[in-house]
């Protein structure tokens, strides 16, 4: 397997997580993540369909709308960025509390160890538990693992291409 699962961080099931190592350097990764019209190049949930509006390169408070498809249903969501410092961390969420992180880590040997985290700790306990019964945990945790895949995929191309 390519990635360390680690579905729930110790001591706090809110935080669904996974991780990868990719041979490409940070800023080559940050790239992809902080450009909002690639993210349905990485997305391995299949919710995203592609990116409604926003710029092309995401900072602190942009906002991006994304259409998505959830249980066979098409909308559109806005996003907004909460977390940023840049080749290193981004996170952004909507009008639900949950955030998603994307984490860099630069390795000695110029790979990126990368985090991407589904955070719903900023939920009460009620709406922590609906969210659970809807199933957005173990669905979610699944949709990382696989958009990690094509994190590192996407990378490792775009890495060789600017090498070239």
């Amino acid at each position: 397997m390519p990635h360390d699962t680690s579905s729930a961080q110790p001591g706090n099931e809110r935080l669904v997580s996974d991780r990868i190592t990719i041979d490409a350097t940070p800023d080559v990764v940050f790239a992809i993540v902080a450009d909002p019209r690639q993210h349905a190049r990485i997305d391995g949930s299949g919710s995203v369909r592609g990116l409604v509006t926003g710029p092309d390169r995401l900072a602190e408070g942009e906002t991006f709308g994304v259409s998505m498809k959830l249980f066979g249903l098409p909308y559109t969501i806005s996003n907004r960025v909460v977390e940023f410092e840049e080749d290193r961390r981004i996170a952004w969420r909507h009008f639900g509390a949950h955030r998603w992180r994307y984490e860099l880590e630069p390795t000695d040997d110029g790979r990126t160890v990368v985090t991407e985290t589904f955070d719903f700790t900023r939920y009460d306990r009620i709406s922590a538990a609906a969210l659970r019964l809807a199933g957005f945990p173990e669905r979610n945790r699944a949709g990382i693992a696989e958009t990690l895949v094509r994190l590192k995929r996407a990378a490792e191309h775009d890495e060789k291409v600017t090498q070239a």
